[in-house]
């Protein structure tokens, strides 16, 4: 059983799995068994005499044996479940045994006594905790008894599988998901149907046994049983402290800008700081240096969002600011509603929340009022409908809504002259609306609409953007790249203000500005219009009568012009479709300030001995960032898409794995591939260079670890061997600190241990395995990791984990957008964690930087990258610390709930 299967799916090959699961199983048992004896004749040869025994005829037990445990384990026990968060409590039961000498199983615990309290930290909050306990003597597991449950939601389990096929069924969806990796939401909107709590006993859920004389830890994800033996170092688990790590992060800065699907998203504020978004993050940005030339300037980050902003709005004021999120699911399943937050952009701090609950699915675009100095907010929504509603800023009161129209509304705003005119467009439709009353009382306001005609000119699929004009005449962008101006009527133009009548558009003139879409249009200080091309990616100043005045053209690799900002003197900022955010003028030209990856994220390492970071995704791009001036330092384009990636090393070459099942090594000063290899047709998930630097190890989704032995700082590599024996692809893997031998986890949830220096060997022997210090630790099953799993787990809960090169620390990123802080090793149940949210998508990878001064974070979906800042104790930045300590004897932390 030790080969790897074929690719095939037949009938055959799933009955050979399922049994050579069921002997795996069976062997985890036999060395339970075989570790218990052994232990057992340990105890009695400490408390019976050798002579006694030899009198009574009875031999002496061995005195030495490689299956014996570790000396001075806990007394014998087996608790049954240890279950986290509202539903279930620990467990335990102690067995009658006695226990070695100078250790005293001591009286039996008082009924309704608990673990400690478990819980999780948030950024600057306490920890949150589901019970309360007296923990027992050193040494000793206490028993527990079960509290009274009320009644939780079970996961619906009826099909026509078998429960062992069931998990196997999912990670075959998994593997063909748009992330060929585990299936993910692309953001919490989408990620209703997922409940992570669900019944202990279900093949959902996720139970730990301490079992068998405290020799090894079991947990089961999806009704598989997994063990995990506990480091002979280790006395007793209640010698591991409980509490989250003294470390705290602090987001440092955000890779990347919404420009690739959203619109009314980069504006410049009083202060001159630019700000727009990504993901749940409103960043605003100082720009360092002048015009056109490089970043270097500061981030701070409004972290109010529950989910993915969508739109913005600054207040005439020049300080206020509005932005809109969409609706979403936490980690418990329940809604999260869309919300308008109008928030202070000096402090920081939210001034009023706009429309709970009043909206459906997300805020689509909203806008300030400008004639009465911003004392009013329209918003449009998107549900089916695209409700448009008003709202006293100042109250937090709507004063009017009205279904708008059932086609997309991508813009709408205010006559700067007269907030009775509201403006919306989009696709197919140009609307005038007209807001009467409803000022002193809530909702009695009324809102009539006048619909634009196009007459005799073409009407366009889609209105994108429009702009009001100093005289009162609205110039809207369209798609097939004409801007046309629309005047009011005579009679229209003398009767402005609330309550009188409707005002009447026409189209006045038109000029044909693009090829392709006209995406952005921009009111300049001297009354000049600049216009944003799509497919031309061209920027053109217009003058009086649409005279065009001056033009650029924005390179192809940043991507169409998506949003136009006016900076101080003749500077533009210019945000596009790839992500990206330019500085410059129309003379000199643009420069970028601020990039980012335009697709789903999965590929991330951090440079051995410098402050940088690699990164790769669906986008095909191959990202090396500087994490100390924030810039991108090169980037080139894959082909395919990248998702893995790990440095030599030296740092001289970094290897690439693909969704091919072919690998690259290139040279990092170069950017040369010096090395393309395929292994097999399947994906590639994990690459991992040994800490010598002698060996690459590369997982794939075809269940096989293929190993390289590597000469020349990397650039030379020549196949070594394979490690067969998954039976499910491969997820995550390790090496130890003397580069022999390699851990590994896979999709079905196993651990396996490999004797690579031997030959590629599978070692049997797991327990043997126990004590092995690893070079780094990523992979999310093993002894010391196992606490960060949260009960319910299906198993994908958990997508990457970093331990910190200092050992204190472990990052976890889950599905639920959520970056968390555990102490290491993070061994027991209910461990708190340190949780800090941002991301509006799950969180696909997490690496420390090569000093543990930085901790950097990937979103899927929202195509985000966070650097956060490493905090010690106090808030003060820690000094890194060699990694020499042996983690199996320090002490650790255990769960998040």
């Amino acid at each position: 059983m030790d080969g790897a299967a074929g690719p095939g799916d037949g009938p055959a090959r799933e009955a050979l799995q399922s049994l050579s699961r069921r002997l795996r199983v069976q062997e985890q048992e036999m060395e339970l068994v075989k570790a218990a004896l052994a232990e057992a004749l340990r105890l009695l040869r400490l408390q019976v005499p050798p002579s006694s025994l030899q009198e009574s005829g009875t031999p002496a037990p061995p005195g030495d044996s490689n299956l014996a445990a570790p000396p001075g384990l806990p007394p014998t026990c087996t608790p049954s479940l240890v279950s986290r968060g509202t539903q279930t409590e620990t467990e335990v039961e102690l067995k009658s045994s006695p226990g070695p000498p100078g250790l005293s199983n001591g009286p039996p615990a008082p009924q309704g006594a608990s673990e400690e309290p478990s819980g999780t930290q948030s950024e600057g909050g306490g920890s949150s905790s589901s019970g309360a306990g007296s923990p027992g003597p050193p040494g000793i597991l206490r028993p527990l008894q079960p509290p009274q449950r009320a009644d939780t939601p079970r996961r619906n389990s009826s099909s026509s599988s078998s429960p062992s096929e069931r998990p196997r069924q999912k990670l075959s969806r998994k593997a063909v998901s748009s992330a060929n990796l585990l299936v993910r939401s692309g953001s919490t909107e989408s990620r209703g149907g997922k409940d992570p709590l669900s019944s202990p006993g279900g093949p959902g859920s996720r139970r730990s046994n301490y079992n068998l004389e405290g020799i090894s830890v079991k947990m089961f994800l999806r009704g598989r049983p997994i063990t995990m033996y506990i480091p002979s170092g280790i006395r007793s688990l209640e010698e591991l402290p409980s509490g989250p790590p003294p470390e705290t992060l602090s987001l440092d800065w955000v890779y990347g800008y919404r420009g690739r699907d959203s619109r009314s998203n980069l504006f410049v504020l009083r202060s001159g700081e630019v700000v727009y978004f990504i993901a749940c993050v409103v960043v605003l940005y100082r720009p360092g240096g002048g015009p056109g030339g490089p970043g270097g300037g500061g981030q701070r980050h409004y972290r109010g969002h529950t989910d993915c902003v969508r739109c913005l709005a600054v207040h005439p004021d020049g300080v206020r600011v509005a932005s809109g999120q969409t609706a979403g699911v936490d980690k418990d399943g329940k809604p999260l509603q869309p919300v308008v937050h109008i928030w202070d952009s000096e402090t920081l701090l939210k001034l009023q929340e706009i429309g709970l609950g009043a909206f459906e699915r997300g805020v689509g675009a909203l806008a300030f009022s400008a004639a009465d100095q911003g004392a009013f907010l329209c918003v449009v929504d998107d549900s089916n409908e695209h409700m448009l509603s008003v709202w006293d800023c100042s109250r937090g009161m709507k004063l009017a809504e009205i279904k708008s129209t059932n086609d997309s509304v991508l813009a709408v705003g205010f006559n700067p002259r007269d907030s009775s005119c509201i403006v919306t467009s989009g696709k197919s439709h140009v609307h005038f609306w007209n807001w009467s009353g409803g000022v002193g009382a809530p909702g009695n306001g009324t809102l009539t609409r006048k619909q634009g005609v196009f007459g005799k000119y073409k009407k366009p699929k889609f209105i994108p953007c429009f702009v009001f004009l100093p005289d009162g005449d609205i110039l809207t962008g369209d798609s097939e790249g004409n801007i046309l101006t629309w005047g009011r009527s005579p009679s229209d133009s003398k009767t402005p203000g609330r309550g009188g009548a409707k005002e009447t558009y026409g189209i006045v003139a038109q000029a044909h500005a693009h090829e392709g879409s006209i995406f952005a249009l921009c009111l300049r200080r001297d009354g000049t219009v600049l216009s944003g091309g799509g497919r031309d990616r061209r920027l053109v100043q217009w003058g009086p009568g649409l005279v065009a005045l001056q033009e650029a053209e924005i390179p192809e690799h940043f991507g169409a012009v998506r949003a136009i900002a006016e900076g101080p003197g003749s500077e533009l900022l210019v945000g596009t479709t790839k992500n990206a955010l330019l500085r410059g003028d129309l003379a000199q030209g643009f420069s970028p300030v601020i990039q980012g990856h335009t697709d789903e994220l999965w590929g991330l390492c951090t440079h051995p001995s410098q402050n940088r970071f690699l990164t790769c995704g669906h986008d095909r791009q191959l990202c090396l960032w500087d994490g100390e001036s924030h810039a991108l330092a090169w980037s080139i384009d894959l082909k395919e898409t990248g998702l893995c990636a790990d440095f030599h090393p030296s740092g001289a070459v970094v290897a690439v794995g693909l969704n091919t099942g072919r690998w690259l090594v290139l040279d990092t000063e170069t950017r040369e591939i010096v090395s393309d290899v395929i292994d097999g047709n399947e994906q590639l998930s994990v690459v991992r260079y040994s800490p010598d630097g002698l060996y690459l190890a590369i997982g794939s989704h075809d269940n096989v670890i293929y190993i390289y032995s590597v000469s020349s700082d990397g650039a030379k590599s020549s196949r070594f061997g394979r490690c067969m024996g998954h039976s499910s692809f491969i997820t995550h893997l390790d090496w130890s600190k003397d580069g022999n031998f390699i851990m590994s986890n896979s999709g079905d949830y196993e651990i396996l241990y490999w004797d690579v220096a031997g030959g590629c060997k599978q070692l049997k022997n797991r327990y043997e395995s126990r004590d092995r210090e690893w070079a780094t630790y990523t992979c999310v099953l093993g002894f010391h990791v196992y606490g960060v799993w949260p009960d319910g787990s299906d198993g994908t809960d958990i997508n990457s984990l970093c331990r910190s090169h200092n050992e204190r620390v472990v990052a976890v990123a889950d599905d639920f957008c959520k970056v968390h802080l555990f102490q290491y090793p993070c061994a027991r149940a209910k461990a708190p964690s340190r949780m800090y949210g941002g991301h509006g998508s799950h969180v696909t990878s997490v690496r420390f930087t090569y000093d543990d001064s930085h901790l950097v974070s990937l979103g899927g979906k929202d195509a985000s990258i966070f650097q956060w800042r490493m905090l010690g104790a106090g808030g003060a930045r820690p000094a890194p610390a060699t990694p020499s300590r042996t983690p199996s004897l320090s002490p650790a932390s255990s769960l998040d709930v």
